[in-house]
């Protein structure tokens, strides 16, 4: 199954001030995310973006702010964004039966997000690159687990040029230049 640009949301998790810093590549995180975030703007994809409890942690990272969408940002408590009522609430009204998880940690948020989506009925693609733990083991436990849970693992390049479709559009060209 292709991902499907008119059938897809997409889903940040808890990319913050307080807990991207301590993960194995948070700049890796942190670029990718901002790519999937300004595809999916470009792309009208609608996205959300969760924060495990802000005054804590503190709010999504600076580099991705400026990417989220208007009224996109959703406070949440549970690990799993869909456990937490507001967030599934939002992502119910999204009328998308894929979404495209990334975020941190990986092993932690991003796993039960993604598991708790699938139980739901959802086609769930984690993008493994824009994703990360504290440590290595934890994010290689991570992919094994959401493989054996039937959970797709995707690259940024591949969502990416899924949802481009074609060649050749305005689209293509302007998103395939922030990937070089």
């Amino acid at each position: 199954m292709l991902i499907q640009r008119d059938h897809s949301a997409l889903l940040i998790v808890d990319v913050q001030e307080k807990l991207a810093p301590v993960m194995t590549d948070p700049r890796r995180v942190i670029h990718n995310c901002s790519l999937l975030l300004r595809a999916a703007q470009r792309l009208e994809v609608p996205a959300l973006v969760s924060e495990q409890y802000p005054k804590g942690i503190g709010p999504t990272v600076v580099d991705l702010r400026e990417w989220c969408p208007e009224g996109g940002v959703v406070e949440k408590t549970h690990f799993s964004c869909a456990a937490e009522p507001g967030m599934l609430a939002r992502i119910k009204d999204l009328h998308r039966r894929q979404i495209v998880v990334a975020g941190i940690e990986h092993h932690i948020c991003v796993l039960q997000t993604a598991i708790g989506l699938k139980s739901l009925g959802y086609d769930v693609f984690v993008v493994a690159d824009a994703c990360a733990s504290r440590k290595a083991e934890s994010e290689a436990l991570a992919r094994s687990r959401l493989r054996q849970e039937d959970v797709v693992l995707v690259s940024v390049e591949m969502v990416l040029f899924e949802w481009l479709h074609k060649a050749g559009t305005p689209e293509f060209k302007e998103l395939s230049a922030l990937i070089r």
